[in-house]
């Protein structure tokens, strides 16, 4: 989809992630040297397992916790994110009925109160993230989407949405205000990095783990530069190959792109209205989602999700000039009164991706090591909710079962993904599939209908 226009507008984009380009960023951490003790290691320094230390010093702030980052704290998804913080558990209210029927009203009245919890730690220990409970809008592009979002609670039709934002391609949408924050998701996490440290969490980061084995005495940490003897281990890694062997078929790398751009103008700003600063998604199979910065600068992401065969993660995957065309395109076509702005960050990064959309937890090692991956790319706010599981099953032999861990949505593992070829021409026949579904009124072909008669729940 290139033109001169999108050309001349990615002209100047810096690829590296608008978040993580910010002269606030902390120093790491010394790395591990030598070997080490500790009541609770955690393995990951993104949003998952820093919550993870975080809660653990909350219920006990004697406990001896210890962090281990094999790079530096957020360089990951939890610092190339669109920032959104949502309520759902489930990766949408209409997943979670598909997958977990009986308890999905259980799940929503969690999940908002998960995010709730987050405000208040954002307020208690003063983080500086940007942190704004602006609510969600959903869009209707396409006249067959109108019918999907007519009925539900807060449904806007064509004026009422536009008056809330602008665009000459939106015909009805759905404001949802409580369910959805918005926040800088890097300083989250550095937040989070300086409370831990403050409330006594050790953190050692450049410091990989190549394998986890256990004995009657403990688990064993091994660290390309020393081991860690250990009562619990919780497993933080997601997108990467999981510690685990067990669950490696389980997730998928699915690289995912965004643009950011420069600072609106005051009259700019005037032009497309954004009245309330709602997080924006719309409701193709291949969707968008978008946002206000701080700044007032445009965030735009989605659309394309790149799966390279074998699971490759590579660095080299996060530059993607064709998807990022593809997005300066389809913006420019969303707010054509912006004609000119230019974009100043194109990134992309890599999406742990399950085949339920929304993790999964499990344990091992006579429950002193547990796990959680597959956040499918909503998990701002569920990775804190999943340090409480993560932490209530590794107590579980102490304190018994919990209202989480009996949640059918912690005791249940999704199918897993099938090993290459398979997996690649699995994906290779969705993407096509919900391409395909998005020209012709949301249809869903053959492929699709079986997918969805085992539960495997391929759109948006």
């Amino acid at each position: 989809m290139s033109s001169p226009a999108v050309d001349d507008a990615l002209r100047h984009a810096a690829s590296t992630p608008f978040w993580l380009d910010d002269p606030g960023r902390p120093d790491p951490e010394p790395a591990l040297r030598g070997n080490s003790t500790a009541e609770l290691v955690v393995v990951g320094g993104g949003f998952t397992g820093l919550w993870t230390a975080l809660r653990a010093k909350e219920r006990d702030p004697d406990r001896n916790v210890l962090l281990l980052e094999g790079a530096w704290t957020g360089w990951a998804a939890s610092g190339r994110n669109g920032g959104f913080v949502s309520a759902s558990l489930t990766h949408g209210r209409s997943n979670g009925e598909l997958h977990l029927p009986d308890e999905v009203d259980r799940l929503d009245e969690l999940g908002l109160a998960n995010l709730d919890a987050l405000g208040k730690s954002v307020a208690q220990y003063g983080w500086v993230c940007d942190y704004e409970r602006t609510g969600g809008l959903s869009v209707a592009t396409e006249p067959y989407q109108v019918d999907e979002l007519r009925g539900r609670d807060g449904f806007l039709d064509t004026a009422a949405v536009r008056d809330q934002v602008n665009s000459p391609t939106y015909l009805a949408g759905v404001w949802t205000p409580e369910d959805t924050a918005l926040v800088n998701p890097a300083r989250l996490v550095w937040e989070l990095k300086r409370t831990c440290l403050d409330l006594g969490v050790r953190i050692a980061e450049n410091t990989p783990v190549r394998a986890i084995r256990s004995n009657r005495s403990g688990v064993s940490v091994q660290t390309t530069s020393g081991t860690v003897r250990a009562r619990r281990v919780a497993l933080a890694t997601n997108v990467f190959p999981a510690l685990l062997r067990r669950y490696r078929l389980h997730t998928i790398p699915v690289y995912d792109y965004a643009l950011v751009t420069e600072p609106l103008s005051t009259a700019q700003l005037a032009e497309i209205g954004w009245q309330n600063r709602q997080g924006i998604d719309d409701l193709g199979n291949r969707f968008h989602y978008y946002r206000l910065t701080a700044d007032d600068r445009i965030l735009f992401g989605g659309f394309d999700a790149v799966y390279h065969y074998g699971r490759s993660l590579s660095s080299e995957h996060d530059q993607n000039p064709e998807s990022f065309r593809t997005l300066a395109s389809h913006f420019q076509q969303t707010f054509p009164q912006l004609e000119g702005l230019g974009f100043t960050h194109a990134w992309g990064g890599a999406i742990d991706t399950c085949t339920r959309f929304f993790p999964f937890f499990g344990t091992a090692h006579d429950g002193r090591v547990a796990h959680v991956a597959g956040y499918t790319g909503l998990g701002v706010g569920m990775t804190r909710f999943a340090a409480d599981v993560l932490l209530d099953l590794l107590a579980a032999d102490e304190q018994g079962p919990t209202e989480l861990t009996e949640l059918e949505l912690v005791r249940r593992t999704p199918v897993p993904f099938p090993p290459e070829p398979l997996a690649w021409a699995g994906v290779e026949a969705t993407t096509l599939s919900l391409a395909h579904a998005d020209r012709h009124e949301g249809q869903r072909n053959v492929w699709l209908r079986a997918l969805d008669r085992f539960g495997l729940g391929f759109d948006s």
